[in-house]
């Protein structure tokens, strides 16, 4: 009965599916226990049988077919046996399939975004190779329009120094970064590491990624690019404010740098607003007296004296000073570039005493910290010269015209001598010479040599050059003016046209008082407005 159970199946397994080879090993299984069951009956009557038997043949066969039924109970055992494991190996195998099926779907998952972030970086790079060829466009589109801007500034007639302001927007671009005492201009690149240890002493740090956005606002708002600078301050903005929460020192720090940007749109109101909201939650999160609530001040500050509102700005602008005193203390580099706002913000308002005194500080921690050649010496000296011209004290800021010319030729040639003088006694000299009819007849080129050679690129030096010949002008002596402007002209400009090169000498030779007055005026309003009001 046994093999008419088992075998006809086992000609079927080929073609059976998992779930029906369990179900008939089943029916096998309870198959085999019945026969086994049956098996041991008969083996029990036919134990019974051999110890009633007494002829030995007749207990011979009756052992030998207890024998056979005991090798067959053996062997059912063993299908038994068998059974089991295929019932267990069907479990494992269920738990094996439920698991490939587990990573098969992790497998689809992973494919999927591996083909998303494929997609993303192909639109990326389509992106970024047209950004490229965008901003190699602009960039001589740039050149083109700053080429035209010098010859229309020429046309129109437009003095030395007013010249100048059309590059403010772009210098207020180094103020982008909110925490100022993290920032340092070209004059202070050492004074970093001392600035960062007072940030994190007040157990704040700006993070990396906004150093990164940072850099990368600056180079869409320099390229003018506001439509994607703005998007961009926004969009990290909801996102520090979705995992960190509104008051929050990154939000603060992601504040600032987009109401700077506004700023350099001229979107004066909502700087404010945004200036206003980072100062709040930088006192609430970093205390009343952190580095950073200084340089939110310090911007608010900046802002408001953008807006003409120089009362405003003159308290702000003092309690950022207070901050920055007690922090860094009172001589360090930071704190004079306080002073010198502060005094903007003063002679805005017609405190010249005050403004002095600012001033003179100034100059005087820039000069123990950074050394007499550090730019930032030159800027604070033209600075207070500026102020000493609006009180008339032309004598005064003569002097320090001359020292700031003076240093340059000094550090360039080490010493003043009769082969080596600074470009103001050439001037004079010339001057002389004029006023004896004895004209130099010798090329510009020998002086320009001098400026050449100098290799001062600065634009603090060449506003000085302006400056001094706009006095020289005032006090009539044209011979020296004309020397000094027609300088700063060709040391600005390399290889200017013939045409507007008589433009400009013309322009620098005309003596009228109201041309002088107003050549002297710009040099003032473009060099505290550059050099004083922003850090």
């Amino acid at each position: 009965s046994m093999s008419t159970m088992v075998y006809p199946r086992e000609e079927k397994l080929d073609k059976l599916s998992q779930e029906e080879i369990i179900s008939n090993t089943k029916l096998v299984m309870q198959g085999l226990e019945a026969l086994k069951n049956e098996h041991n009956s008969i083996l029990h009557s036919l134990l019974e049988t051999i110890k009633c038997l007494k002829k030995d043949e007749e207990a011979n066969l009756v052992h030998e077919k207890s024998n056979l039924l005991r090798k067959s109970v053996e062997m059912i055992e063993l299908g038994l046996g068998e059974a089991q494991v295929m019932m267990a190996l069907s479990n494992h195998l269920n738990a094996v399939e439920s698991e490939k099926q587990k990573l098969r779907a992790q497998v689809r998952r992973l494919c999927q975004e591996n083909q998303w972030l494929r997609d993303e970086l192909a639109n990326t790079q389509q992106k970024l190779q047209r950004s490229e060829q965008t901003v190699a466009q602009l960039e001589e589109e740039k050149k083109h329009l700053e080429f035209m801007n010098q010859l229309k500034k020429y046309d129109e007639d437009v003095s030395p120094s007013e010249e100048k302001e059309g590059d403010s927007a772009k210098d207020s671009l180094d103020d982008l970064f909110p925490n100022e005492e993290e920032e340092h201009g070209p004059g202070l690149p050492h004074q970093h590491s001392s600035a960062v240890a007072a940030a994190q002493q007040g157990g704040y740090e700006i993070p990396a990624r906004l150093r990164t956005l940072h850099n990368l606002v600056i180079q869409y708002a320099s390229q003018g690019r506001y439509e994607v600078a703005v998007p961009l301050c926004k969009q990290a903005l909801e996102d520090l404010e979705k995992t960190s929460g509104h008051d929050h020192p990154d939000v603060a720090t992601m504040l600032n740098i987009l109401a700077l940007v506004y700023r350099d749109q001229n979107k004066y109101k909502e700087a404010a607003h945004l200036l206003n909201d980072a100062l709040s939650i930088r006192e609430k999160t970093l205390g009343k007296d952190h580095p950073a609530v200084a340089a939110t001040l310090n911007n608010l500050a900046v802002l408001y004296g953008k807006r003409g509102k120089y009362k405003e700005a003159e308290p702000l602008c003092k309690r950022a000073l207070e901050i920055r005193e007690k922090v860094l203390g009172k001589d360090h580099p930071d704190v004079a570039k306080q002073l010198n706002n502060l005094a903007l913000l003063c002679q805005n308002q017609g405190k010249y005493d005050e403004v002095e005194y600012y001033y003179c500080r100034a100059l005087e921690i820039y000069e123990s910290c950074l050394g007499p050649d550090d730019p930032n010496v030159a800027k604070t000296k033209n600075n207070l010269a500026s102020c000493y011209l609006k009180q008339g004290k032309y004598k005064d800021a003569e002097v320090l015209y001359k020292e700031i010319l003076t240093r340059a030729h000094v550090k360039e040639f080490g010493s003043v001598d009769d082969e080596h003088k600074p470009i103001w006694m050439h001037a004079e000299e010339r001057e002389e010479m004029s006023k004896s009819k004895h004209r130099d007849s010798a090329p510009y080129a020998e002086y320009g040599g001098w400026y050449k050679a100098c290799k001062v690129s600065s634009p603090t030096v060449n506003t000085t050059l302006r400056n001094l010949g706009a006095l020289y002008r005032r006090q009539g002596k044209l011979e020296a003016a004309e020397t000094l402007e027609e300088c700063a002209v060709r040391s600005r400009r390399q290889g200017i046209d013939p045409i507007n090169q008589t433009k400009v000498v013309e322009i620098l030779k005309e003596g009228d008082g109201t041309e002088r007055r107003r050549s002297l005026g710009g040099s003032v309003k473009y060099e505290n407005a550059t050099d004083g009001s922003e850090e």
